[in-house]
């Protein structure tokens, strides 16, 4: 269901979770179908949220770590700073590979 984007056959999952299904996955099943449309969108559409929620997830990440050290020029000059290096990053990998293919 997961990997052929198959979001339609998820209500007939749940009706079998439903009739044989351990307690915490009956609770899963359950849970998904408070927003069942937007689960199967998700299922479904070719769409996908991940590197948004990468870029949150590293923004916060960096946010704790400074927790009560500094403001916020601080952070946004770290954010930069680690947006660079990664930027720096990939284009040591790439130019790398570029060489290895080419011998």
């Amino acid at each position: 269901m997961l990997q052929h984007r198959r979001g339609h056959q998820l209500l007939e999952w749940v009706r079998q979770v439903e009739h044989d299904a351990p307690a915490p996955i009956l609770s899963f099943a359950q849970g998904l179908c408070l927003d069942l449309d937007a689960v199967t969108a998700g299922l479904s559409l070719p769409w996908s949220s991940g590197i948004v929620e990468g870029h949150v997830n590293c923004i916060k990440t960096i946010k704790r770590a400074m927790y009560g050290r500094a403001t916020f020029r601080l952070l946004r000059t770290r954010l930069l700073r680690t947006r660079l290096l990664r930027t720096r990053l990939l284009r040591t990998r790439l130019l790398r590979t570029r060489i290895l293919l080419r011998a």
